[in-house]
């Protein structure tokens, strides 16, 4: 029970890695405010909680937009006491060169992969700074350390989240507030099963991707959760502005 008592807001908790962490954040005993633009997928990760006997409940929004996050962050403190965990997971993966970027792929991926971490942190920063500390987890990407093709906004935005973690862990380590980012690489999730699909030979398209791991699979959305329990809890205390890469070897 590592996260005994502890309320944890999860973004793009309705599908992969969000609804893998809530469910895992839930076992390990913490209360679980789960957000998504999603209502329905949303609403199904929090009855998947409630089915295991955790504590939950969904707050639908848009982390790019700040009332959502400011509201998301009053409905945890409200229903819940108090917010110790604050988990940015919510994202889109734009393809394309920056040649084949349009100016609004560009904004929507700045705003809901790099924006939603400033505000997601602008609103969760002052809660917890009043009870005494707390702990935020963010889920950037190995595409936004090395390079990977047909991602400019994506990696971008991506790259954005690590300066930002780094930033924030400076100015709030002396109040208690820690701050450290997850690098996935290629995760089999349903976002990705539809990107594979899309390109009309899925098989073709999945073993392409695989083929990019050394070691020879994709990695799975419960190897992601297990390492944001790990900078979520009390375990990784000693642990501010770092980033953990876990991608198969994809950037070795």
């Amino acid at each position: 029970m590592r996260l005994q008592d502890k309320t944890a807001i999860i973004t793009g908790v309705g599908a992969g890695i969000g609804r893998a962490s809530a469910e895992l954040f839930a076992r390990e005993g913490a209360r679980i405010l789960g957000v998504d633009v999603d209502e329905e997928r949303g609403q199904e990760t929090i009855a998947l909680i409630h089915m295991g006997g955790g504590a939950a409940a969904f707050h639908p929004g848009d982390v790019a937009r700040e009332e959502d996050c400011a509201a998301m962050v009053r409905a945890a403190v409200d229903r819940f006491g108090r917010l110790d965990v604050l988990f940015c997971n919510a994202g889109i993966v734009p393809g394309g060169t920056v040649e084949d970027c349009t100016l609004d792929d560009w904004e929507r991926a700045m705003a809901v992969n790099a924006r939603s971490v400033f505000l997601g942190c602008k609103h969760a920063i002052p809660a917890m700074r009043e009870q005494g500390g707390g702990t935020i987890v963010c889920t950037s990407s190995v595409a936004g350390l090395v390079g990977v093709q047909n991602r400019a906004a994506y990696s971008a935005s991506k790259m954005a989240i690590i300066g930002l973690v780094k930033s924030i862990a400076r100015d709030y380590v002396d109040q208690g507030i820690r701050i450290n980012a997850i690098c996935p690489g290629t995760v089999d999730t349903p976002s990705l099963q539809s990107r594979l699909s899309a390109t009309g030979d899925y098989q073709a398209a999945r073993a392409q991707f695989v083929a990019r791991q050394p070691l020879g699979r994709l990695g799975t959305a419960d190897e992601i959760a297990a390492l944001a329990l790990y900078l979520a809890s009390d375990e990784s205390a000693y642990m501010t502005g770092s980033y953990l890469v876990i991608d198969g070897g994809l950037s070795l």
